[in-house]
């Protein structure tokens, strides 16, 4: 039994390692005096300082943020009322509709972006923050209906039938029981929309238009790989994945605390019987 877990303690450890050292590599490398990538020059925090002096890095980077909170709150949105809306619908138009939620999902994202592009220039929409975000939604949208979906399946069905019963509005049931229920898978995939729509290169590329203030930093970065990305581009890395990581860690306390008090609510009740 040691043996099977350390073996499995060891490939754990493997796929960690696998998957963090690049990051790792970056954030070191975000103190290194050298441009280099390969070679420890010394420790310095210059970069930081000619990152946060760097008026354009900066506005790309608002950029990228308003684009990704304001693509996550439509894909929560339209997501979470689509979810809602098809998932005790029956016939043949909701078995495609909910078919087609996925697509977006399974296009090549050039495919998507190529599409896209020519469906704003047709409707002679100007590109801009607007089609970034109403792209962005597109791809998004799928991942926040397949997480309310999925959390809607293991809602019982008589709680919804009881508050019925006792005479609550659909509405009102949505608002009261619905709405808190899945709230969490909202979260989550407002996360996740956040993430991939911040993360986005080809789509972004198509339809962000030529104006300098539209752009995103992504696409701007990926631009840099043939000019050479300076260690500035390693500092705003190591400061955003610092970020993400107080985010994640401080909805990881918050769940425990969640499950910690709901356990102390269990122990109550069960004392009281």
């Amino acid at each position: 039994m040691r043996h099977k877990n350390r073996l499995a303690n060891a490939y754990i450890i493997l796929v960690l390692v696998f998957l963090y050292l690049p990051t790792a590599l970056v954030v070191v490398y975000s103190f290194n005096i050298s441009k280099s990538v390969s070679v420890w020059s010394g420790f310095t925090l210059d970069w930081y300082g000619q990152m946060a002096a760097d008026k354009n890095l900066i506005a790309l980077l608002v950029s990228s943020l308003r684009v990704g909170l304001l693509a996550s709150v439509l894909s929560a949105v339209l997501g979470t009322l689509g979810a809602v809306s098809l998932h005790s619908a029956k016939g043949r138009f909701a078995m495609a509709a909910r078919g087609l939620v996925h697509v977006p999902l399974l296009l090549p994202e050039i495919v998507l972006g190529v599409a896209l592009m020519a469906g704003f220039a047709a409707l002679n929409v100007q590109f801009g923050t607007m089609t970034l975000v109403a792209s962005h939604s597109t791809f998004c949208i799928p991942y926040v209906f397949i997480l309310v979906r999925i959390r809607l399946r293991l809602i019982d069905p008589a709680i919804h039938e009881a508050a019925r019963d006792l005479g609550a509005s659909r509405i009102k049931v949505f608002r009261t029981i619905t709405l808190p229920l899945i709230a969490p898978a909202i979260g989550m995939g407002m996360l996740l929309a956040f993430a991939m729509s911040f993360d986005d290169v080809v789509i972004s590329f198509f339809v962000s238009g030529i104006n300098a203030q539209n752009q995103t930093l992504p696409p701007v970065i990926y631009s840099m790989v043939l000019r050479g990305i300076t260690p500035k581009i390693n500092a705003l890395y190591t400061i955003i994945l610092l970020v993400i990581f107080t985010v994640v860690g401080a909805l990881q306390v918050m769940s425990y605390r969640r499950r910690k008090m709901a356990a102390k609510m269990a122990e109550i009740e069960a004392a009281n019987i």
